[in-house]
């Protein structure tokens, strides 16, 4: 699980802000935090494909082989029953290339897992 890094900050007005790690689900201390946020980013795309496609979810269950009321859930929010690798497997079949990188952490941090989508 990916540890909450936050910074404090008090103004002169005595407001209080706290700087999230970048990870809501860490800050938030849920389990597996790098996990959860690498299927909602995966998510974030293929919702994003859905919407600039203008696929309906059965277009988007029959390229993917998902069920419909799967696809249904899923394009609601819920990633639970869904893997990252499955997500992926998903944009394959909406025609998109996923490519991991592995490379060394900062010596100041754990490593981390992060999803990020190339912008066109």
């Amino acid at each position: 699980m990916a540890k909450a890094q936050s910074l404090r900050v008090t103004y002169a007005s005595g407001e209080k802000v706290i700087r999230g790690s970048g990870n809501i689900y860490a800050d938030l201390g849920l389990p597996n935090a790098d996990d959860v946020l690498a299927r909602a980013r995966l998510l974030e795309t293929i919702q994003g494909i859905v919407t600039e496609r203008k696929l309906t979810q059965t277009d988007v269950a029959r390229r993917t082989g998902v069920k419909q009321p799967k696809i249904s859930v899923l394009l609601g929010g819920d990633t639970r029953g869904f893997t990252a690798e499955r997500l992926m497997r998903m944009l394959n079949a909406l025609g998109q290339d996923v490519e991991i990188r592995i490379h060394p952490a900062p010596s100041n941090r754990s490593g981390r897992t992060l999803v990020r989508a190339l912008t066109k």
